[in-house]
């Protein structure tokens, strides 16, 4: 199967509306890659651009993937949730347009235990516009277990 025919839904532990990418274009332990096209009915864009805010959860979200593509294509597992932990020397050079085309890269730097730490970049074309650190914690409960009322549950 070719990243680009696996149903992003089926990696990801966000449903709609909060979905900020579309397509895996590439994923190994080390270097994962997501494309998005940024759309006019997304909850993060504001004046025909896409926020710091999207920009961040997109960058959670290629880390979601690369974790829900590990999990279901390499270890046989369910997708499980996860959450940001930290975000480090943040970068945003612009916000993207509506209709631009994001293809985001994370590289992993260190993995412990449930803790992943990546360096990631976003890029338009060959412009770079957004970077940073993040760490991401990755609990042990399926996406599909949790609710907003057992959120206060989760042990990490």
């Amino acid at each position: 199967m070719k990243f680009e025919e696996i149903d992003i839904l089926g990696i990801l532990p966000q449903c709609p509306p909060f979905v900020m990418i579309d397509k895996l274009l590439h994923c190994d332990f080390d270097v994962t890659r997501t494309a998005y096209v940024v759309d006019a009915k997304n909850i993060f864009c504001d004046n025909e651009r896409f926020t710091e805010s999207g920009l961040v959860e997109n960058i959670a979200q290629t880390c979601a993937a690369r974790i829900g593509y590990i999990n279901k294509y390499i270890n046989q597992k369910a997708i499980t949730l996860g959450f940001i932990g930290a975000i480090r020397n943040l970068e945003i050079l612009r916000l993207p347009q509506i209709g631009e085309l994001l293809i985001t890269q994370i590289a992993t730097m260190e993995e412990v235990f449930q803790m992943t730490l990546v360096s990631a970049n976003i890029k338009v074309g060959e412009e770079l516009i957004a970077s940073c650190e993040m760490k991401i914690s990755v609990t042990n409960k399926e996406s599909k277990e949790v609710s907003l009322d057992s959120l206060d549950s989760l042990n990490f």
